[in-house]
């Protein structure tokens, strides 16, 4: 018997928690459950762009690998959609997606309004909700964290599934006490992400326009005020002045010279006339970027919990240079460096990584079998297996055997 779960996306649109719930759910599918998938947006705006579901790499993975995904058809913006403001059209397709499904999950807090809204009007069945977090700062959640702490305390929401040890606590201490709560460390793919042949590099390279011998620093993240971009250009600022020969490579939603907010940021950092600077935008090739990078930076203020771009970065040979938010000091402990928020101490690390590369790859090396997804897929496989098995009475589990 294959247990059939129902993920609940707030929408489709470039981000590390969708990236991991995704490479999660086509993982699971793959080996033996039933996975689909109910997208509450269709389309989001957000960080400068209009992303569209179709368009994304994410639905395009889930769909290519038989993973039916359904989507009430409404706009992401800023806020999570309040229970009162659903329609009965979009709860009727919501009814109909969660009536046959045995476990729930959903991604972030952001959809348990939907459910909240479906429970409302009797159109929740009995099934165990687990819900997966992905923040160290719940209070930025808005209602969405009213709505979680309202659905923990219930029943409705059953257990929790934090990506950092930061995670539970925090959300704990903002009120959220399930049944059950475990913590599940981000992993990869280790196949996808891996050292680059020099050859590769040098391709990659050579299409973005970087010379051969150029050290590179890579800042995978979206233009938004959490990852704090001015931080970024104003050590890419203090950097250059000492150093005629680095790149760096920006790349994530709104990381375009076509999002006037980053343009200005651009001007006033003082870098938006090198041509050093190379703005991406939303990328589908991270491997590849990965892989020419002597270092993945991360500049966040808050809200990081377990950030995928660190994992990946050293997966593929880079050295990481973060802030200390969330865990992100406890990932890069012994391969990388932990900065402050000031400019002149993040390009002093980035100045001392190109100085001298080797001691940090060997030890990145060594973490490889710590960061590979297969220990996350298990984990989470676990989870959902015993939140079901919790739910599940001596009489309903004779009535689902017998409907199957």
């Amino acid at each position: 018997m294959s247990i059939r779960v129902l993920s609940l996306y707030e929408g489709f649109f470039a981000g590390g928690a969708r990236i991991l719930h995704t490479n999660v759910v086509r993982a699971l599918h793959a080996s033996g459950q039933r996975h689909s998938v109910l997208s509450i947006a269709s389309s989001a705006k957000r960080e400068g762009t209009i992303q569209r579901m179709e368009s994304d790499a994410r639905y395009q993975m889930l769909t290519a690998s038989g993973v039916p995904v359904r989507t009430l058809g409404r706009t992401a913006g800023a806020s999570a959609p309040s229970p009162e403001s659903y329609t009965d059209e979009e709860l009727a397709i919501a009814a109909a997606a969660v009536a046959d499904v045995d476990v729930i999950l959903s991604l972030k807090e952001q959809p348990v309004g939907l459910l909240r809204a479906l429970r409302d009007r009797g159109l929740m069945p009995d099934v165990p909700v687990i819900v997966c977090l992905h923040r160290s700062d719940p209070r930025h959640s808005g209602e969405a964290l009213d709505h979680l702490v309202d659905a923990a305390r219930d029943g409705l929401v059953t257990d929790v599934v934090s990506c950092a040890a930061s995670t539970e606590t925090a959300y704990r201490r903002a009120g959220v006490h399930p049944e059950r709560s475990v913590v599940i460390p981000n992993g990869i793919d280790l196949d996808v992400f891996r050292p680059g042949t020099q050859d590769e590099i040098s391709d990659t390279k050579r299409k973005l326009g970087i010379p051969d011998d150029a050290p590179v620093v890579v800042y995978a993240a979206r233009f938004d005020p959490m990852k704090d971009p001015s931080l970024f250009l104003r050590a890419v600022a203090e950097h250059e002045r000492e150093d005629e020969r680095t790149h760096y490579v920006m790349c994530g939603a709104g990381m375009t010279r076509e999002n006037a907010a980053f343009a200005e940021l651009l001007e006033e950092s003082g870098v938006a006339g090198t041509h050093r600077v190379h703005a991406l935008g939303i990328r589908d090739d991270m491997p590849a970027l990965y892989r020419i990078a002597d270092i993945v930076a991360l500049t966040s203020s808050f809200g990081e919990a377990s950030p995928l771009c660190l994992l990946e970065g050293m997966a593929s040979g880079a050295v990481p240079v973060t802030t200390d938010v969330g865990d992100a000091a406890v990932e890069v402990d012994g391969v990388g460096r932990v900065t402050t928020h000031l400019p002149a101490d993040v390009a002093g690390h980035w100045r001392d990584v190109i100085d001298e590369p080797i001691p940090h790859r060997d030890g990145i090396d060594a973490l490889r079998d710590r960061i590979g997804a297969h220990r996350m897929i298990d984990d989470y496989r676990d989870a959902i297996a015993t939140a079901y098995a919790a739910r599940m009475t001596p009489a309903r589990a004779g009535a689902d055997a017998s409907r199957r």
